[in-house]
């Protein structure tokens, strides 16, 4: 085994077909990224960093999840609202139909 290992020709993970299919599976996800620069107002992003900290995940993440959630409202998951509303409807149901 050598001591020392030239890794000047060496290729990044990332462009390595193979490779890069695993760390995209490692992460949980299999869509590529494209890495862009947007502006966002500072409260904006502050916001998502504290969700992101108190959920454990990166910041990128989340707002990865509400630009798609801004895509396919149908794909968001279900609000503490809509539970709320759904679990009453469904409280007032099941009493009409025991009194009945």
């Amino acid at each position: 085994m050598e001591t020392e290992y030239d890794f000047s020709n060496a290729r990044r993970a990332k462009d390595v077909p193979h490779l890069a299919a695993l760390r995209a599976k490692e992460r949980g996800g299999t869509a590529p990224k494209q890495r862009i620069s947007i502006m966002v107002e500072v409260d904006v992003l502050d916001a998502f960093r504290q969700k992101a900290l108190a959920r454990g995940v990166g910041y990128q993440t989340l707002m990865n999840e509400a630009l798609k959630q801004a895509i396919d409202p149908a794909s968001a998951p279900v609000t503490l609202g809509q539970l709320q509303a759904a679990l009453s409807q469904w409280s007032h149901n099941s009493t009409s139909t025991k009194q009945s």
